[in-house]
Parts: C-alpha cells; sequence; structure tokens
C-alpha cells in the first residue's frame, strides 16, 4: 500500500489494488495511510462485476489441465494473482505486479497460467545488475532451470531484445565454466550448440561463446582472444541454467554493492512482474514503473 501511495505520487499512473476493502483500508489507518485520493482504486474480487468473464476466460485456458469450471471460478473469487492476471489479459489493467505475500515460484505459475508468451517469444527472466558506473543484464534468473541450448537461444534474444527497449546497444555473451573449448563439458556443449543456432538465425545483436564470465566482462582478458565477436564487454550475460543466473545475481548485490532489479519477466504478451518476498516499497514502485513502461511501449 506504501508502495501504492508513491506510485500515484510521482505521477506515474492509477494503482489498483486487489482485496477486501475492510481489510484493506484497516491495514492503511494502522499505517498512516490515506488511500482515499485519486490515482488509488481497491478491487474486491469476490464482488467483481467481472467474476464470471474472468472465470469463463480462466476455464477456456485451463479446462484441459484438470480444471473445471467451478475450480477456475473459485481461484477468480478466491486468489488475487489470478483475479490480477485476468484484470490484465482481458484488458482491465494495463499490467500487475505481484509477489510480496508468497513465494517467486508460486506467483510465476499463477501468472503463467493465464498470461500466454508473446507469440514468436519466450518467457524470460532478466535481472539488470548496476554497479560501478556499469549496466549489466543476466538471464535467466527465474524461469528456465536447465534450458536447452534452443532455449539458450532464445533467452540470449529475449535479454538483447530488453537491453535495447532499455537503450543499450546489446552484446551477449554465452558464459560457462570453460572458454572457447578450454575445459569443456556437457554444459559448454549446450552453450557451442546455442551459439551455432544464434548464428544460423542471423540475430541482429553481437553474441559469443561459450566464454567464462571474467572473460565476458574484462577487455583486458578479450584481447587475449582476438577472434571473439564481440566489440566490447559484453553488456548481456546468459548462463547455462537460472540457478547460476540467480547466484551471480545474488553475489553482485551481497559483496559487489550492485544494485539488482529484477527478475523481470520478458516475452510475456501481457505485462506482468513479480517481486520477492520481503522487497521494499522503492523496489515495487521500480518494478510498478516498468511494467508501466513496458505496457505503453
Amino acid at each position: 500500500m506504501r508502495a501504492a501511495v508513491s506510485y500515484v505520487n510521482q505521477g506515474l499512473g492509477t494503482a489498483i489494488l486487489v482485496g477486501r476493502e475492510e481489510h484493506v483500508e484497516e491495514t492503511a489507518r494502522a499505517a498512516g495511510l490515506d488511500l482515499n485520493r485519486p490515482g488509488i482504486e481497491v478491487i474486491n474480487a469476490r464482488l467483481s462485476s467481472r467474476n464470471a468473464a474472468y472465470a469463463d476466460y480462466l476455464y477456456e485456458k485451463l479446462q484441459r489441465r484438470g480444471y473445471l469450471a467451478r475450480d477456475c471460478l473459485r481461484l477468480i473469487n478466491n486468489d488475487r494473482n489470478h483475479f490480477a492476471a485476468c484484470m490484465v489479459a482481458l484488458g482491465d489493467a494495463d499490467g500487475m505486479v505481484t509477489g510480496v505475500t508468497r513465494n517467486y515460484a508460486t506467483g510465476l505459475d499463477d501468472v503463467r497460467r493465464v498470461i500466454d508468451s508473446k507469440p514468436g517469444h519466450r518467457m524470460v527472466g532478466v535481472s539488470i545488475a548496476l554497479c560501478r558506473g556499469r549496466t549489466v543484464f543476466i538471464a535467466d534468473t527465474a524461469v528456465h532451470e536447465m534450458p536447452t541450448a534452443a532455449e539458450l537461444a532464445d533467452i540470449a534474444v529475449e535479454a538483447a531484445g530488453m537491453a535495447r527497449r532499455m537503450g543499450y546497444v546489446p552484446r551477449v555473451a554465452l558464459t560457462a565454466f570453460s572458454t572457447f573449448g578450454h575445459m569443456g563439458g556437457e554444459r559448454s556443449a549446450r552453450i557451442q550448440e546455442a551459439v551455432r543456432i544464434l548464428a544460423t538465425r542471423h540475430v541482429d545483436f553481437e553474441f559469443d561463446g561459450e566464454m567464462s564470465t571474467d572473460v565476458a566482462l574484462n577487455p583486458k582478458l578479450m584481447e587475449q582472444y582476438p577472434f571473439i565477436r564481440l566489440s566490447g564487454p559484453a553488456n548481456v550475460i546468459v548462463t547455462p541454467d537460472n540457478h547460476s543466473a540467480s547466484i551471480a545475481a545474488d553475489m553482485l548485490q551481497e559483496l559487489g554493492g550492485a544494485t539488482i532489479i529484477g527478475p523481470l519477466l520478458v516475452g510475456l504478451d501481457k505485462p506482468a512482474q513479480i517481486v520477492t518476498i520481503g522487497a521494499k516499497d522503492s523496489d515495487i514502485v521500480n518494478m510498478a514503473a516498468i511494467t508501466a513502461y513496458n505496457a505503453t511501449n
């Protein structure tokens, strides 16, 4: 609720809070917040006039995945994530931010039940690291636990697209423990295959791999590989799996003093983002601002 007030005070847009009015108002009073202002709406999912339309939409998507019509109506009535995602899917809201009260995986599953990937795209989690005057996009930090070579290629495309939308010229390094075949293994082979797949797609950004992260980021080390196809240090890092991507982002934040934004979900047909449990008000506002930006661009 503090994030909603801050979002509106900064003129970023309208904030919609999904919850029981009396509970929201009681909690707001206890926190010293005034929600009775232009730009803040409170919607009770159970009492919404759109419930039937949302339940029908959800049932159409889930009927062959073990859900009955009454199951979908129950989800709409009782679960904020499904209700909010249906608001976005059917155009009653421009985007959604969730995650403060439940774990990331649960929020991700909820969103994926309702909002599809954009046609021709793959849903990917990208974290933005701001550290020592540099900005680096790290993927996939959320969705694909052990991606195939084809999925790694898609992850590179989605992360590069996000970097470009943020105003950067993407230079993508597909990273591994090994560098260009030295001390390779099965995961290195997947990275090498992903590089070959990208080459066949004739993508419009620089990429190369497999390489260790220090080579990808350090221009002095890059000089040892004059054949490298990056014109400078990478600003997009694609890792072999989401464990290593998430660990890298967390370590940059905790040990390197980096500011980490995300993971940000890209490749969805409609804007939806998930913050982590314990996210600060500023984190939620930043995520909402990015969601609004994606909705209008």
